[in-house]
């Protein structure tokens, strides 16, 4: 399939949303939330972008995601907040349950001021794609089912090879294609070296909703073995998302093997209360099956010469966080502002992006770990549960929730927004 292909472009070729622009040309890999995210600001600060995506069409359903803090701020930014709060699950809370589906807690989606366990902005990951990708696809190039199979950097540019065959060349490449980035491996190496197992396996696919789900999310939780069931209703309350946790000390399943994936899924939940045999009959009749091991990505640096990577891809909190949409929202806005205002300078604006972001992903995968932990099943040598009452822990969640600073990036060289006040200063590193 060529690049060049019409069937797999979109773009408006004239007037000013389509028209070329003095700033750099920037690939994109992966069209989920950060791909369409980067390429917004890329697209406002004056880029030409392109996004590169390997499978043949934006990816429906997901697991609902989370917008807290910061993250809010950056989508109200983009503009599109009023499309992001149509297309949210609407969820009302969440419930713990036991095995007979008797009440055990309760979480409201107003907790905390919308920033709790279930945030005032709840979407599903494939119905924000959809926005993103709406909100960019007049100005940006979108490249369906091809992908980067090869590349090579100088000092000024990319030379880009498409599994295609296409070549092209780019001033700069943004890796936003997710836990097991493609261009991450061809660039910084093999997963081993930044993929960190946090010792549990996630699932979930859509059912039919007939469980009687009203707006909320019910969890039933196996105390003994650590493994966890959840439903929650969307689509109008016509379907369910089905959600599967359990313990896995190792992982060894192609995450590409489906049948692989539901064989292991219908043995490990073997034995699960509830409803879980229930949900488990609708497995083969599911058009969104998803199965993978709860992994970080943790990596000294984000980039290399003219190649950044964004998101999951750079810095996956896991979805142990809750926050790895956020992550990818402010990563995207960050990154994007930083090289405009360092004028393009990819040393200068990269580093400035580290900067800005290192502390707030770090207090985002801490968040995953800890609560990662409390899924564990105790044993003798298991240490004991921190203090979660503790002042720390309040600290902790600020700095994951709204610890990055937002500067304004409006008129910046190249900017396609209004006129306005001007990016506060960014130290150099």
């Amino acid at each position: 399939m060529s690049i060049d292909d019409s069937k797999h472009r979109s773009r408006i070729e004239t007037g000013e949303q389509g028209s070329r622009t003095d700033g750099p040309r920037v690939l994109v890999a992966g069209a989920s939330v950060a791909g369409p995210a980067v390429a917004h600001w890329l697209r406002r600060w004056g880029a030409e972008v392109t996004v590169v995506e390997r499978a043949p069409d934006l990816r429906p359903g997901g697991q609902a995601v989370d917008a807290r803090g910061v993250a809010r701020d950056v989508i109200e930014r983009m503009g599109v907040g009023d499309a992001v709060r149509a297309a949210c699950t609407d969820t009302a809370g969440a419930h713990t349950v036991d095995a007979n589906g008797e009440v055990l807690q309760t979480f409201r989606a107003d907790d905390e001021g919308g920033d709790g366990f279930i945030a005032d902005i709840e979407i599903l990951r494939g119905d924000l794609a959809k926005v993103l990708y709406d909100d960019t696809s007049g100005g940006v190039e979108y490249i369906f089912g091809d992908r980067i199979a090869e590349l090579a950097q100088d000092t000024d540019g990319v030379d880009v090879v498409f599994a295609s065959g296409t070549e092209r060349r780019f001033e700069l490449v943004v890796g936003a294609d997710g836990l097991h980035s493609a261009l991450r491996a061809l660039v910084f190496g093999s997963h081993d070296r930044f993929l960190r197992h946090l010792g549990h396996v996630l699932a979930f696919y859509s059912v039919p909703n007939d469980f009687g789900l009203d707006r909320w999310l019910l969890e039933y939780q196996d105390q003994e073995s650590g493994r966890s069931t959840m439903l929650r209703p969307f689509h109008e309350g016509s379907r369910a998302m089905a959600m599967f946790y359990f313990g896995s000390s190792e992982f060894g399943v192609d995450y590409r093997d489906i049948a692989a994936q539901k064989a292991l899924l219908r043995a490990r939940m073997t034995g699960m209360g509830w409803l879980t045999p229930n949900i488990l009959e609708h497995l083969d009749d599911t058009p969104d099956f998803y199965l993978d091991q709860v992994a970080q990505v943790v990596m000294e640096r984000w980039s290399t010469g003219r190649v950044v990577l964004l998101g999951d891809a750079a810095f996956s909190s896991s979805p142990m966080s809750g926050q790895g949409t956020g992550l990818a929202l402010v990563g995207a806005y960050v990154l994007a502002g930083e090289l405009a205002a360092a004028d393009w300078d990819p040393e200068v604006g990269f580093a400035r992006y580290e900067e800005r972001m290192r502390s707030y992903v770090e207090a985002n995968q801490e968040i995953g770990r800890l609560n990662a932990r409390t899924r564990d099943v105790p044993g003798p040598d298991t240490e004991p549960m921190p203090d979660f009452a503790g002042e720390w822990f309040t600290e902790l969640l600020g700095r994951a929730i709204n610890g990055v600073e937002l500067p304004d990036y409006t008129g910046v060289s190249g900017s396609r927004s209004p006129s306005g006040s001007q990016i506060a200063p960014s130290s150099t590193p």
